[in-house]
């Protein structure tokens, strides 16, 4: 043997490596026994040895510890022992038998082979143990690992058998023969023994192993099975099946969902992203040594630094999110990155295998079929490896892209809790939301598709390398086209930006106008105003349209763009290749291997642009996040919590602005321990302002601001919760019976609590849309009480109660007998009567303190608060005994005898005019015994006790409690009947139209690839130049017919949908208006505004591409499948059990995925309902201290969302990999067939290959797409839903034109016998009520909570329809005109002030039809004229979302200006001057006596004085009138009820 000649590897073995003529040139290839030793074996080997440090990573990821031994992991071990001994007895007996004295040569595979084979199983064997103890239960590695040693030993099986079966032979041969063969016959054993051995490793290693023990997360019943699911299970998803089969069989509900992966879950997210953020927010601080605390993570709560900084520190810029993202997130994200390079590498080994198959059809006959059989399965198992490749690639993008998100949505919301009012007053609740509802959505879109930025350059450049090597530079000719197509694509995508920026700002309007419309929508509809604001609202939106049209003639362009591009290039490439040179002739190889590579190239082509956009979209994300969590926050240090101060709370020398100007200034406080100290002033002097500041609300510019203690706050306006009556006021505190009870009747909630359906478990709907303004500020009273603190700041709660109800919660809670007795208060008050038992009162004035001191000393004083008394008492409002009180505590301190004749003089018009409204006691029963006046009034009482009607009421169920009916996610499939909506709102020629063009579109495709065929076929072309350019001829012609039927298609699709979603907006924006009010009080307003922005959103932008997409993927199904059956017809065959397979994964994903997709989006709509309510309520939050808890609450509402999320990005991967198995089936028997049946031209079987290439990507969209269509038409549907709301009655009739214009003329009213409900199934609120108004008179209304006092002026305008009965203006039943006819004809000035943000002339007069003199006239009267002229802008003054820069008065003086610019004959009053100080409010009274003496003017009243000069009182109970007389009348009757009250007030 001519050893010289032989190879390194050849001596190794001492045998040859490789024989090209045993293994390639043969009908029975094989392969050497020494490659079968080597290469066989140390391929599987290298490959765990180069991935083990995978398996170190999941060891030191792993959340679990400690899997019990079972029968599995024992059998991994022992037989892994077995394969260690099976391989060290090979080295053994290798030493023994060969080498030394022994014939046989010792060559060094027989010790290397053993010892590279025993170091691998030795690595293996450690893992097993070490993977018990770290609970890892499965691993990827050692199953690919035990997989490829199987396989790989298949081929030396083979040798082995067939050398034992010689061997038999000799010896059977009846020759002696010499030979030793034990030394081969042990290798015979040995091998076998190792080849069972790893056939069992690998069986082992197909499931996974048992339960950890111990886990950091508890583990539920209702675990995720992929937690505990092999790596087998993990790639191909058999864990979902179980899932997938259950939403088949019946629609998913919200139980049947697993937990969320622990690692995805918030607790885990968070803490990694906080570290990384504060890093970096310390990095953006210059010379700031800061000690660098690990991201916190006590008892779940993670701390954010704030990138605002302390004053001092320099700031170099803002804080990005996207380092910390990038170092939280980045590791999975490049293993994902990785497993992209191999696929693309795979990508590209397809054409070059399409090329084999191509030549082995031209040289059929000299090639035997076994190679034609190994291209086929090899061009199988590339597509196959790069399926699950993908699949477990797109699953880890996604995940990073949940992460993300989840980090982000905390981060905004752990920020909304502390940023500064400069910074809230920058943006509205609704923008911040959309921060979180948009931008952080952003993100996870993105993320899958993030690799391309490195992976579509790569591609290309490859493609561009194999199409080099078939065409030569002709390829250059391509790559310039595509080079040129580059930029205009840049141009049209920055056009793209810009339009999309302007279209997103156009969506916040409309969204933040809609928010408006419907938080006051009440007002909106007794104004009669809702044209307006519609038109406001339809001018955005044609705006935004209009945005959308440019918008979708440039995606028009791009995707024209860059579907024609392939053709284009294939064109220009063939052209120049033909043209240059005679001699270049297209062959079919050279055709189609660069056809598919040409498709090849489309995809990363097509995804470049994409992605920018996508990247530019997030970057416009991005800044907004950074620039929302870069804003100031409040100080924390702005409150000391010096225990050292001899005072609870103080302030010294304090000045403090709401970020623009000063608004306090020189602010000295201090409250005593256990003392009540009071601010009092008029409206706007800054009262409010002080209490923010003890709350560390304001900013504060100089002084010292001290609380110690536990804070507890009752804000002027109070912040409802939407959660039941109960949880509002233990507010996260446990359920103490006792002193629940105790602090309920102490604020006088018991009535209120009996009458509601549920009692205190009655859910309360947004903003407590269900409750009066006296109830909402009560709970919000009862929920400082409970909280038991050691600080009260109190500001003004007893501004929205009666009288009565006031003097008792005084009494009972905040006064010095009261439960807060022990506690330090502050009482911002407007009420005079109380101030003689506080301990110490400022008084306000301007932003300042005008004089502080006793009630004594200030009376002494002569000074600004004795003026303010003065001026309270003029107005005569307090009852005789209370003004009894004053007058004691005034002459007690001597020598003012000006105050004490003032006091006189009230007390004698107390005694002709004291008939309160004291039927209205609030809570009778609540009030017994305590105070003579209405322990005399008790028996009397005894008669309608609210008791009865409690009583009466009988707690209904608890269902009854629910206000706000839960939101229903639809099952089972989408009707039609939604499709053929949207069809006809599309129009049905346009939509008939996309199909015909999309069809032309292919049918010119095959066309041109047909002829392409027939060219590369054609002998003579090379030859004949005329042919060949008749060829390119046409072969251009079909191009320039499929670009234009694409064009034709894509505008089609997006105009069409364009016109669609106008209509289906205004139909739905009008239904919302025309809905009636009980409508609004079910359906929260997050709700109704998702259908308005993001339901409309998806019409707008998301529907159009998904059905442009869906269009041309069925049609090109559809081509591949026609092509491949002209080329092999047998294939048809097989299309039918392939479609059946296809369906089947299709009907049970959809079934599925489309119920994940509905739970997910009713699971998201909390987060932002929870967030935009925490927003509101922030201050309040931050005084009670409960942040914590409110970020936990988000929290969970965030992984709740998450556990819908997951199972719905399984249910894609799960889909795909069965999907894209089916197509590469087609792959496979596409291939298959054309080798084997004998098909000749090998241009078809190019075609027919590459067009099936193709089908797996398509086959995936197709399916991708048409349950993203189901998705998202279930917007088309739950638009639709909300179109078909029950309406009210129309706004305007034609018999309304005949009325005279200055209809009522009389203003003469008139109820019969009138009845009416607030909902169909509720009880009737008024029963029967009948009486008559004329023209011009004033009638006061009185009764007490629940009598039925609004309901009377919610019918008068039709707010609530009759149940019964009638109501006539001036003869006219109101019932039989249009509701805007009558709603405009009357005025009203409504219990709360609503404005919308705007100019203050949209806000008095939206339809712009006053004079500038009428509103300023009108702005007179109401007392504004003053304060508007001191503004720059005047009446274009801007006034902030729901009016927050103006103060609660001057908000009610506005609404009173509405009133006086519209005069009509009939005015209503609703409480509405319970917001205002004494002053405003006698202004108010003094403006509506003169400028409506002629009206007829109905009041609800609250206070004595305001119904005190009426000529009728209307005497409500339960829905009934009791009296209706004129007050004097009524005084004249001892029996009548108003008489005893005025009795009660000792008045008579």
């Amino acid at each position: 043997m001519a050893e010289d000649t032989s190879s390194p590897m050849d001596r190794f073995c001492g045998s040859t490596f490789w024989n090209a003529t045993e293994t390639w040139y043969t009908n029975d290839p094989d392969f050497t026994p020494c490659f079968e030793q080597t290469a066989l074996v140390w391929t599987p080997c290298a490959f765990y040895w180069a991935f083990v440090i995978f398996d170190f990573y999941y060891l030191k990821a792993s959340l679990d510890r400690n899997i019990p031994w079972n029968k599995l992991n024992v059998s991994k071990a022992l037989v892994n022992l077995g394969l260690l001994v099976i391989t060290a007895l090979d080295l053994i007996m290798a030493l023994v038998k060969k080498g030394g004295d022994s014939e046989l040569p010792l060559y060094d595979l027989d010790v290397w082979g053993p010892i590279i084979k025993f170091a691998t199983f030795l690595l293996v064997f450690i893992f097993i143990p070490l993977n018990r103890k770290y609970g890892v239960q499965t691993t990827g590695c050692q199953f690919i690992f035990w997989f490829l040693l199987t396989v790989l030993s298949i081929p030396r099986c083979r040798t082995e058998v067939r050398l034992d079966a010689e061997r038999q032979k000799i010896l059977n041969s009846q020759q002696p023969s010499e030979q030793d063969f034990s030394w081969e016959e042990y290798q015979f054993v040995s091998f076998f023994i190792f080849f069972t051995f790893t056939s069992i490793m690998l069986i082992l290693n197909c499931f996974a192993d048992g339960m950890p023990r111990q886990t950091k997360y508890q583990r539920g019943e209702n675990e995720i099975p992929e937690l505990s699911a092999s790596f087998l299970s993990r790639i191909t998803y058999q864990w979902f099946d179980k899932m997938a089969l259950k939403g088949y069989r019946n629609p998913l509900e919200e139980k049947d969902l697993w937990d969320l992966r622990p690692q995805d879950s918030c607790s885990e997210v968070m803490p990694i992203f906080a570290h990384h953020w504060n890093q970096n927010v310390r990095k953006n601080y210059k010379n700031k040594a800061r000690v660098e605390p690990k991201a916190q993570f006590s008892n779940g709560n993670v701390t954010f630094e704030n990138p605002h900084g302390e004053k001092n520190g320099r700031k170099k810029g803002m804080a990005s999110i996207m380092p910390p993202i990038y170092k939280s997130f980045g590791g999975v994200f490049l293993f994902g990155a990785l497993m992209k390079l191999f696929t693309d590498t795979l990508t590209f080994a397809q054409p070059q295998v399409l090329s084999l198959i191509i030549s082995f059809v031209e040289a059929q006959e000299a090639e035997p079929e076994w190679k034609g059989i190994l291209y086929a399965v090899l061009l199988f198992v590339l597509a196959a490896a790069q399926t699950f490749i993908l699949g477990q690639y797109f699953h880890r993008m996604f995940i990073v892209g949940l992460r993300i998100r989840t980090a982000l949505i905390n981060a905004i919301y752990r920020k909304a809790l502390r940023i500064s009012n400069s910074t809230k007053k920058e943006s509205t609740v609704g923008e911040i939301v959309n921060l979180m509802a948009v931008d952080a959505q952003r993100f996870m879109e993105l993320t899958t598709y993030l690799n391309m930025i490195w992976s579509a350059p790569l591609q290309i450049g490859l493609a561009l390398y194999f199409l080099w090597q078939q065409l030569g530079p002709s390829v250059l000719a391509g790559l310039a086209v595509m080079i040129i197509l580059i930029p205009v694509n840049g141009v049209i995508a920055s056009r793209i930006k810009t339009y999309q920026i302007r279209q997103m700002k156009y969506k916040d309007e409309r969204v933040k106008l809609m928010n408006e419309v419907l938080s006051g929508i009440k007002v909106l509809k007794l104004y009669a105003w809702e044209p307006s604001f519609e038109k406001q609202v339809l001018d955005i939106r044609d705006k935004e349209i209009a945005t959308l049209r440019s918008t979708a003639y440039l995606n028009a362009g791009t995707s024209f763009l860059w579907s024609c591009a392939p053709f284009l290039v294939s064109l220009v490439t063939f052209a120049t290749y033909v043209l240059i040179d005679e001699n270049n002739v297209l062959d079919a190889t050279k055709t189609f291997v660069s056809l598919s590579l040409f498709n090849i190239l489309r995809f990363p082509l097509t995804m470049l642009p994409m992605l920018i956009t996508n990247l530019v979209q997030t970057q416009v994300s991005v800044n907004r996040i950074n620039k929302f969590l870069n804003s100031e926050e409040l100080d924390p240090n702005s409150v000391l919590h010096d225990s050292s101060k001899p005072h609870p709370m103080s302030i010294e020398n304090g000045e403090f602005s709401w970020g623009d100007e000063i608004t306090l200034r020189n602010i000295n406080i201090e409250v005593k321990k256990s003392s009540l100290v009071a601010l009092v002033g008029t409206v706007g002097s800054g009262k409010s302002s002080v209490v923010q500041a003890f709350l560390g609300e304001m900013e504060k510019l100089a002084g010292v601001v001290n609380t110690v203690g536990k804070l507890a706050y009752v804000p002027q306006q109070a912040w409802i919760q939407n959660a039941t009556v109960r949880d509002n006021i233990l507010f996260g505190q446990t359920y103490d019976r006792k002193r629940y009870n105790k602090v309920i009747d102490a604020c006088a909630l018991r009535a209120d609590i009996d009458i509601l359906s549920a009692g205190d478990l009655t859910e309360i709907g947004e903003k407590g849309i269900n409750l009066s303004g006296g109830q909402k500020q009560r709970i919000s009273l009862a929920r400082a009480v409970y909280s038991d603190a050691d600080l009260y700041l109190l500001d003004d709660p007893l501004s929205a109660v009666d009288a009565h109800v006031g003097k008792h919660i005084f009494e009972e809670v905040i006064g010095p007998k009261g439960m807060l007795a022990r506690k330090s208060r502050v009482l911002v008050t407007h009420g005079v009567t109380f101030l003689p038992q506080v301990d110490s009162i400022y008084v306000m004035k301007m932003g300042e303190i005008s004089e502080s001191g006793t009630f004594d000393q200030l009376v002494k004083n002569k000074g600004a608060f004795a003026d303010f008394i003065i001026q309270h008492l003029q107005e005569g409002n307090e009852e005789e005994e209370e003004l009894n009180q004053i007058k004691r505590q005034i002459s007690s301190t001597g020598d003012v005898p000006e105050l004490l004749g003032t006091v006189e003089k009230a007390i004698k018009l107390a005694r002709t005019e004291s008939l309160s409204d004291s039927i209205s006691v609030t809570s009778a029963d609540s009030l017994m015994g305590r105070g003579g006046s209405l322990r005399r009034r008790t028996k009397r009482q005894d008669s309608h006790d609210s008791v009865a009607s409690a009583a009466s009421l009988k707690k209904k169920q608890e269902v009854e409690g629910k206000l706000i009916e839960t939101e229903k996610s639809q099952t089972g499939g989408v009707e039609f009947a939604v499709y053929k909506h949207y069809i006809k709102s599309v129009g049905i020629f346009l939509s008939v139209a996309t199909l015909v063009l999309n069809f032309v579109f292919q049918a010119f495709q095959i066309g041109s690839n047909l002829w392409l065929t027939q060219w590369a076929n054609d002998q003579n072309v090379a030859n004949d130049t005329g042919l060949r350019d008749m060829y390119l001829g046409v072969y251009g012609a079909f191009g320039f017919g499929q670009v234009f039927s694409y064009i034709g298609s894509v505008v089609i699709v997006y105009l069409g949908a364009l016109i669609g979603t106008r209509k289906i907006f205004i139909q739905l924006f009008g239904n919302i208006l025309h809905a009636p009010q009980a409508f609004f009080d079910i359906k929260p307003r997050a709700r109704i505004l998702d259908r308005l922005a993001n339901d409309v959103y998806k019409l707008d932008v998301v529907l159009p591409e998904l059905i442009r997409v869906f269009n041309s993927q069925v049609f090109r199904v559809l081509a591949t499948i026609v092509v491949i059956s002209l080329s092999t017809p047998i294939f048809l065959a097989v299309i039918v059990p392939i479609a059946f397979l296809y369906y089947f994964a299709q009907r049970f994903y959809v079934a599925t995925s489309r119920q994940l997709m509905r739970l997910e989006s009713v699971s998201r709509s909390p987060i932002y309902s929870h967030f935009s309510e925490t927003v509101t309520g922030a201050s309040t939050i931050r005084a009670y201290n409960v942040g914590d808890r409110f970020i936990e609450e988000s929290d969970a509402k965030v992984d709740k969302n998450q556990v819908c999320k997951y199972p719905s990005v399984i249910a894609n991967r799960w889909l795909a990999i069965r999907l894209e198995m089916v197509g590469n089936l087609i792959i496979l028997f596409a291939s298959l067939f054309a080798v084997l049946g004998g098909q000749t031209n090998p241009g078809l079987v190019g075609l027919s290959v590459s067009y099936a290439l193709q089908v797996t990507q398509t086959l995936n969209w197709l399916v991708r797409m048409s349950s993203d269509i189901e998705t998202n038409i279930v917007s088309v549907e739950r638009i639709k839903e909300y179109g078909e709301t029950k309406q009210e009655a129309p706004w305007e009739l034609e018999q309304d034109k005949n009325k005279p214009k200055n209809w009522p003329q009389e203003g003469h009213v008139e109820f019969q016998n009138f009845q009416v409900r607030y909902r169909e199934g509720l009880d009737l609120v008024l029963r029967g009520v009948s009486f008559n108004i004329k023209g011009g008179e004033k009638v006061g209304i009185v009764g007490r909570t629940g009598a039925g006092k609004s309901s009377l002026t919610l019918a008068l305008f039709r707010i609530i329809e009759a149940a019964g009965g009638r109501i006539s203006i001036d003869g006219v039943d109101i019932a039989s005109m249009g509701l805007h006819m009558l709603r405009s004809r009357l005025t009203i000035i409504p219990q709360d002030p609503v404005l919308f943000s705007g100019s203050l002339r949209i806000n008095l007069d939206p339809f712009e039809i006053k004079t500038d003199d009428e509103i300023w006239k009108a702005l007179e009267l109401s007392h504004l004229k003053s304060f508007v002229k001191s503004l720059a802008a005047g009446l274009n003054h801007e006034i902030a979302e729901g009016g927050e820069n103006l103060s609660v008065g001057q908000r009610q003086l506005v609404c009173l200006a509405r009133a006086l610019l519209r005069k009509t004959k009939v005015l209503v009053l609703d409480e509405a001057t319970a917001a205002v100080d004494l002053e405003t409010d006698d202004l108010i009274q003094k403006t509506i006596r003169t400028e409506f003496k002629e009206c007829t003017v109905l009041t609800i009243a609250h206070r004595l004085n305001t119904i005190l000069d009426s000529d009728k009182v209307i005497v409500l109970d339960k829905g009934q009138i009791t009296e209706f007389a004129s007050p004097t009348e009524l005084l004249d009757n001892p029996k009548s009820a108003f008489y005893s009250m005025a009795k009660d007030a000792n008045l008579v």
